[in-house]
């Protein structure tokens, strides 16, 4: 990914964790949500598939969990920490451009129970946006 129509600074970076391939989370309770960040959807382009694993399926941090396919490339996700699937957004079946839209929000990919608490490797808002100037 290196094309991306904004600059770093025009891209939205809300108050969660980020990993380094442009996945986030956040906690809600004993669980948490995935999805690709701002940074992600903006250098893909107009999604139009993803490929997403089932529910009851686990993951180490770091390994890949699906793909994301838009008009220009297909990508790999990955999981921002380990964990077991409770749930896949059914909605990106139908309209994988909600990820586009709104990668924070209705554009969500999994929930999650992470294996433990901590972020591990994860980078918080400030950090990832730091991270991404040293990308381009």
């Amino acid at each position: 990914m290196s094309n991306g129509t904004k600059p770093v600074d025009a891209l939205r970076f809300p108050a969660i964790l980020y990993h380094r391939e442009h996945t986030w989370l956040q906690a809600d309770g004993d669980a948490a949500r995935v999805g690709i960040s701002d940074y992600a959807q903006d250098e893909l382009g107009d999604i139009i598939f993803f490929e997403l694993p089932a529910v009851g399926q686990r993951f180490a941090a770091g390994q890949s969990f699906g793909s994301v396919e838009s008009v220009k490339v297909v990508s790999t996700l990955y999981m921002p920490v380990g964990g077991e699937v409770l749930a896949v957004n059914d909605a990106l079946a139908d309209t994988p451009e909600l990820a586009n839209r709104d990668p924070y929000g209705d554009g969500w990919i999994i929930a999650v129970k992470p294996d433990g608490p901590g972020r591990g490797g994860l980078l918080t808002s400030r950090e990832y946006r730091e991270y991404l100037k040293t990308l381009k």
